[in-house]
């Protein structure tokens, strides 16, 4: 298997407790920002560490 395969399963599958898309977005950063420009902030990512991470988005 390699790193890309690994990479993108852990960024997949979170474990219990933690933010899904915070979860990608930390394990395929490349992937999941790629829309962004030269030192762009994601907006997604922006509004997770000034509102929280919505309940469903938890990994139960």
């Amino acid at each position: 298997m390699s790193n890309t395969q690994t990479i993108n399963q852990k960024a997949l599958n979170p474990p219990r407790g933690e933010c899904r898309q915070c979860w990608l977005h930390a394990y395929a950063s490349r992937q999941a920002h790629a829309h962004l420009g030269w030192r762009e902030d994601c907006p997604d990512c922006v509004d997770h560490m000034k509102n929280g991470h919505p309940a469903d988005m938890i990994v139960v």
